[in-house]
């Protein structure tokens, strides 16, 4: 997988934008304004940060040497995942399927209720 698979695959979720708030490489991708993966483009290695459940980001720590503690992030709840060839994109699509669903998941009421009205993609990221 590479940084433009990855980044075609986040986007095909559902309201999923992109931006840079932070800085030019640090792609961001956000569900109804929450972070679910970012993905810093100025690094030899590809990676991706992606949000966790703390019981299941300890278990694939130890499982995988390419899943990390999260780099900049809280360590308790998110994962930094080197896409280097040694999980397979079927995993790597698992662990972002999973950073998103718990954003979603997260959702107060108000904020479902717009997520589940809005369009599939937006353009802006706010």
């Amino acid at each position: 997988m590479n940084v433009e698979e990855l980044r075609i695959y986040c986007l095909s979720k559902v309201s999923v934008t992109e931006c840079t708030p932070f800085d030019d490489v640090t792609l961001v991708f956000k569900v109804a304004g929450k972070m679910f993966a970012l993905i810093p483009l100025d690094e030899i290695e590809l990676s991706v940060a992606l949000k966790c459940d703390p019981e299941l980001a300890v278990q694939l720590r130890e499982q995988y040497p390419a899943v990390q503690p999260g780099w900049h992030m809280n360590k308790t709840h998110w994962n930094t995942v080197k896409v280097d060839g040694s999980l397979s994109n079927r995993q790597i699509t698992e662990m972002v399927d999973h950073s998103y669903d718990l954003v979603v998941k997260s959702l107060n009421k108000k904020q479902r209720e717009l997520f589940e009205k809005s369009p599939k993609k937006t353009d802006s990221c706010k």
